[in-house]
């Protein structure tokens, strides 16, 4: 069993339009826009990160806004839910913020005997708050949200699968035990922040497609390359086609698909967002790989124009 894994560091989906996913995440959710730069393989998208202060492993939404991308078909094979923690009293109030600023899908339940609030997001993404007693994580509050009700980073996902088996063996390999399996839905922890993991069963339903509002991949997080290697060659040992390393600028990645259909990378938690911007201007111009610096004056000329 490895034992590296430190809960999730990331997840990455796509959208149809960068400014309305922009006001979404730093406007309504109130998170910090921690860098505005490019998708790697496709640079005339943007990849946007959304988190707290200093875009901390555990707290960072990432998103591809793919220009007028048709809108995902939710199924089996894919995060179905990606939720963020709050305090336990806030969920009155981001159901009145919510509700007032339009978002839909809004319901109210208890989920393994925690309170939560399920919204969707602009592409229809599968959203929502859990109320948390004591989360230590010190949230953003610089867009208008304040420290009593905003989000600290994430508290799960939750992976839609037709059968859950083979995925729960390979989170058990990655660290993960099993917590309880209710109605349905198998729960899992690691130990940290950002550490529980839903696998829900749905045997009867087909495979999503992927688009607008869907999840890409899930990233986890580990604490440095030594550390990435390490798990690199225990998947690989295991069977597991894992990509090479690959440099992302703010983190090292490793990339492989797993039984139940769903994207795992695995990030380090280093270098970090600062490493090309000060902390107290994260996420304001344009950054760029290496590989397409040449291509800023196109880039910033085509590419759309945010709030903020």
């Amino acid at each position: 069993m490895l034992t590296q894994i430190k809960g999730l560091h990331h997840v990455t989906s796509m959208a149809a339009d960068a400014r309305t996913n922009n006001r979404f995440f730093t406007d309504t959710l109130g998170l910090r826009r921690v860098k505005k730069t490019v998708n790697f393989d496709a640079p005339d998208v943007y990849h946007l990160y959304y988190g707290d202060e200093t875009g901390a492993p555990g707290s960072v939404m990432t998103y591809f806004p793919f220009p007028n991308i048709g809108r995902g078909r939710p199924g089996t094979g894919e995060v179905g839910t990606t939720v963020f923690s709050v305090p336990e009293s806030a969920l009155g109030y981001w159901s009145d913020r919510l509700s007032t600023r339009g978002v839909t899908g809004l319901k109210a339940d208890t989920t393994f005997g925690e309170s939560r609030l399920n919204f969707a997001g602009p592409d229809g993404d599968g959203f929502a708050l859990v109320g948390v007693k004591d989360d230590p994580r010190a949230p953003w509050t610089g867009n208008g949200v304040d420290a009593d009700h905003a989000i600290r980073g994430f508290h799960s996902v939750a992976m839609r699968l037709r059968d859950e088996g083979a995925t729960r063996e390979l989170l058990a390999f990655m660290g993960y035990e099993i917590m309880e399996i209710r109605d349905g839905t198998t729960r899992l922890l690691v130990p940290g922040n950002a550490g529980v993991i839903d696998l829900e069963t749905m045997p009867n339903i087909a495979r999503g497609q992927q688009g607008a509002g869907s999840v890409h991949h899930v990233a986890f997080a580990v604490e440095n390359r030594e550390k990435q290697l390490e798990v690199r060659r225990a998947l690989m040992d295991t069977g597991y086609q894992v990509t090479p390393v690959i440099d992302r600028d703010y983190f090292w990645a490793i990339y492989f698909r797993t039984p139940g259909g769903v994207l795992f990378e695995i990030a380090t938690n280093e270098p970090g967002f600062d490493r090309d911007e000060d902390t107290a201007h994260l996420g304001e111009a344009l950054k760029l790989p290496q590989q397409h610096k040449h291509l800023r004056p196109i880039l910033e000329q085509n590419l759309q124009k945010l709030d903020g």
